[in-house]
């Protein structure tokens, strides 16, 4: 039964966490915050408010924060005969590029002012040279002034009101007849008459790109790593009402908590346990917690457990099964090694480097629990020196994580392809769930499963190093397998709360656009860890945090999207992705209406090398944002490392939050971060001092990641024509089919297996975007021969093509049916792959079918896709 309390999991003792009055009426986060090199508010406002008149009561204008004394108006145009508007070059830029003045400067309000006048003298002289029918035999206006008293004192006084009503008339007629003309002839512009103010847009990029602000990004990770904040507790719900104060603070439309009610466990106190019960010689039990990593003064900290593991107390005998792949536990098949009821001990990343599915590949082979620790040959001393002394793991850290399969339900394991709303009642049971492992398991550091190896000594298969079975661990003289008639027995324990209905808060946010208002550019980070959390995910949110109140100021001067931007911090992320899932589950159809796109950060910056995933559609828009920003250390732009690396856009997995919008709304997505060396990933001692100390010192690649994420939200919310690039995105088709032959071939497809049909789509898709995107530049050359202004009907037109390329992606979707035996997967070209879910499956029902040896299923499913694509390429040009 679901627990009726809030928030369910509040540990015994003192937790520095504040209440929740406390974190709604701090100070706003919104407000900047200075460093050596940063300038005050006040600075700010001389060079931006030096030229306004003093706003009015109750005006909400505040100025932003910035980084230089430069003033932002530097940027906005100017009205003088010198100017850039003096220019017709330069004008047509400007209005191609969707000119604005400040709204509150008074020179700006001069200039609207002058500009209307200028347009009703337009209309004047416009309507004067109009040649209507008739209008010869039309008394002039001359004519009815000089006459109107003569011709008024002739009526009798009883009908002198019919006349005034007459006149009323007549003048109805005449304001009707100029609208209508005006907006047939186009005086003023469609996108002239769409609201709000028009900034030059390359000022405004200039404003955000300057104003991203490094110690307000610090101070935003510092306080988010003060406690720990596991989705569904105390913790994570004071963050998410900090986030809505600094939505609120930044001035975002209808900021609101969204709230789930969802499937989430939590470790108990003496719950867990793993030890050596069997020979007494050997009895041993495993220390299983972190030591303190705050220890002056000391903080609580998430207690080693694994997110959606299966409760239970399983003992066995203890076998060795290297990375835990299928290929590992079927080597030890093949060398006569049976897992069958003992607990595998096994080691995270390599050859499987999702955690659930080296538990489900465990339980497969027969094992009853199974126990994953960390190896410092992959993150810990062997790489360089461990915490504090240096960035990777030490000895007791112990990497958390969830083992739901995500690769098989993503969200709630629960409400599989419908929201976990609070009241809903449509549920599955937890009991042979296939989002679930069926067997116990629990993370160990390599200090705790050093003393395992130890006593494998002797027992199985002697392991040899040209295997890569062997790990780092140290103080282990040689590593073996392990067997069931001999191996020490171990027990696992792994008691916990399970709560059926937890509430859990995504916290949601707009700036509505003035063009297409119900179109969508939504921005997304998670909140919550499984600790403090600095790397994963505070850097991302300490960056969105900062992103926010940079478009909140822009809004405040008046600025606006032509697209809306939603901003969203997700809850439950670690554990499934569940928070965005269960959002995307709520609005499936509006958002694969008016979804245009979503940009994700989780993980901001791990290290200095920038990596971007998705669809090869935004790499053009990217490249434009990575062309104007700077690595501050390799005094080059991003542009130049990622061709340098000669680096293309990556595969989407299942990571992250994009997962829902890309394979289930359709939305085209794409996820962006910093790497580096491996860090204490999902442990303790990732944290504030890590951060400052190894990970990013200065906050200069925050800074960074701030300018990019912005200016790329920038290209796809406000750039007239949206712009995604579908002949790279068609000709991407190709080559994922050119790789799919390999594969077949590979998997020995039978004489019969014909992948024509695929050839035959993903070629017309590439001739019939090209078509597509020739009116692209027809729109450039329309806009170029009408000196910046466009049409009514252009404009409309625009927006229609907009509207087809955004629905590019969603057309790729098999709503009706889906990947077979995942059906909450709909979209055919990307989904996670089945057994390695962090990463992307290219054509994932046809890849599944050929795995599984159903070539028969493979064929249908090519057939199906070769379909769905050419049908969606095809309404591109209707």
């Amino acid at each position: 039964m679901a627990d009726e309390k809030p928030n369910k999991y509040v540990r015994e003792g003192t937790v520095p966490i504040p209440t929740y009055e406390e974190a709604t009426s701090s100070r706003p986060p919104s407000q900047s915050f200075l460093g050596a090199s940063e300038v005050s508010n006040d600075a700010e406002r001389q060079g931006l408010l030096g030229r306004h008149s003093p706003a009015p009561s109750g005006n909400t204008y505040r100025p932003p924060a910035v980084e230089s004394t430069r003033s932002s108006l530097d940027f906005l145009p100017s009205s003088g005969n010198n100017s850039a508007r003096s220019s017709g070059e330069a004008s047509r830029r400007e209005m191609i590029q969707m000119d604005v003045e400040d709204p509150l400067s008074e020179q700006a309000q001069s200039q609207m002012g002058t500009r209307l006048s200028k347009r009703i003298s337009s209309i004047t002289n416009g309507l004067s040279s109009l040649n209507l029918p008739f209008r010869q035999w039309l008394p002039s206006f001359e004519y009815i002034r000089a006459h109107m008293p003569r011709v008024a004192g002739r009526f009798p006084e009883a009908l002198k009101p019919g006349w005034i009503m007459v006149i009323r008339f007549l003048a109805l007629l005449f304001v009707l007849t100029v609208a209508y003309v005006v907006f047939i002839s186009n005086i003023f512009s469609f996108r002239q008459r769409r609201g709000g103010q028009m900034y030059d847009p390359e000022s405004v990029r200039m404003f955000v790109q300057e104003h991203v602000n490094a110690t307000n990004i610090q101070l935003h990770l510092e306080h988010l790593t003060q406690f720990d904040h596991i989705a569904g507790t105390e913790g994570s719900y004071v963050l998410a009402k900090y986030v809505e104060a600094a939505f609120r603070a930044a001035g975002l439309e209808s900021p609101m908590l969204e709230r789930f009610d969802v499937y989430l466990n939590y470790p108990k106190k003496g719950g867990r346990e793993v030890s050596i019960v069997e020979p007494s010689e050997l009895a041993w039990k495993a220390t299983i917690e972190e030591e303190l990593a705050y220890k002056d003064p000391p903080r609580e900290q998430t207690l080693v457990f694994h997110g959606l593991s299966k409760s239970g107390n399983v003992t066995g005998p203890l076998l060795y099964a290297n990375y835990g792949s299928r290929e590992d536990f079927e080597w030890l098949e093949n060398n006569g090694i049976s897992v069958e009821g003992g607990i595998a001990l096994v080691r995270y990343y390599g050859s499987q480097t999702d955690r659930a599915l080296k538990v489900k590949a465990a339980e497969l082979a027969g094992a009853v629990g199974c126990i994953i620790y960390s190896d410092p040959n992959e993150d810990g001393f062997v790489k360089g020196e461990p915490y504090p002394n240096g960035r990777y793991m030490p000895a007791d850290g112990v990497q958390r994580g969830t083992v739901g399969l995500t690769s098989w339900i993503v969200g709630d394991v629960l409400s599989p392809g419908f929201a976990s709303l609070p009241g809903e009642r449509k549920r599955i049971s937890k009991e042979n769930n296939p989002g679930l492992n069926n067997i116990p398991s629990i993370p160990l550091s390599w200090r705790d499963a050093q003393k395992l190896l130890q006593s494998l000594k002797g027992h199985g298969e002697k392991l040899n190093d040209d295997l890569g079975w062997i790990g780092g661990v140290p103080d282990v003289d040689e590593w073996w397998t392990g067997n069931k008639r001999s191996s020490p027995i171990v027990n696992l324990k792994n008691e916990q709360d399970e709560v059926e209905r937890q509430p859990i808060y995504n916290v949601l946010g707009n700036i509505i656009g003035i063009e297409q208002p119900d179109k969508a550019i939504i921005v997304g980070n998670h909140r919550d860890a499984w600790g403090f959390g600095a790397v994963d995910p505070g850097s991302g949110t300490a960056v969105f945090l900062e992103v926010v109140r940079i478009f909140g100021n822009l809004k405040t001067l008046g600025w606006r999207p032509l697209r809306s931007i939603q901003f969203a911090s997700w809850d439950a992320e670690e554990y499934n992705l569940i928070g965005s899932t269960e959002h995307v589950e709520s609005r499936t159809d509006d958002l694969r209406r008016n979804g245009f796109a979503y940009i994700n950060v989780d993980v901001a910056v791990q290290g200095s090398d920038f990596h971007a995933a998705g669809p090869a559609l935004f790499e053009k828009s990217l490249l434009h944002v990575l062309g104007r920003t700077s690595d501050p250390f390799a005094n080059k732009t991003l542009r130049s490392l990622w061709d340098e690396k000669n680096r293309k856009m990556e595969g989407l997995g299942a990571g992250s939050d994009y997962v829902a919008f890309q394979d289930i709304a359709g939305m085209s997505s794409i996820d962006l971060s910093f790497r580096g060396e491996p860090f204490p990933y999902h442990s303790s001692y990732d944290n504030f001092q890590w951060m400052s100390r190894f990970g990013d010192v200065g906050f200069n690649y925050h800074k960074l990641m701030g300018q990019v994420w912005a200016l790329l939200i920038l290209e796809l919310a406000d750039r007239p024509v949206l712009p995604f690039d579908l002949v790279a995105y068609a000709r991407s088709i190709q080559d994922y089919v050119h790789d799919l032959e390999k594969y077949s071939r590979a998997k020995e497809a039978p004489a019969g297996f014909d992948l024509t049909p695929l050839n035959d789509a993903a070629d017309a898709t590439v001739q019939r975007t090209q078509r597509f995107h020739e009116w692209d530049r027809e729109w450039t050359r329309n806009i170029y021969g009408m000196e910046g202004m466009e049409s009514n009907a252009l404009t409309l037109m625009r927006m229609n093509h907009n509207s087809k390329m955004a629905n590019f992606e969603t057309d790729l979707l098999d709503v009706a049916g889906g990947l077979p035996g995942r059906e909450q997967y709909k979209h055919v070209l990307f989904a996670p792959q089945a057994w390695s879910g962090y990463e992307e499956a290219v054509f994932p029902a046809i890849r599944d079918a050929i795995d599984g040896g159903d070539w028969q299923l493979a064929q249908r499913q090519v057939k199906k896709v070769a379909t769905l694509l050419a049908r969606a390429s095809q309404r591109l040009l209707e």
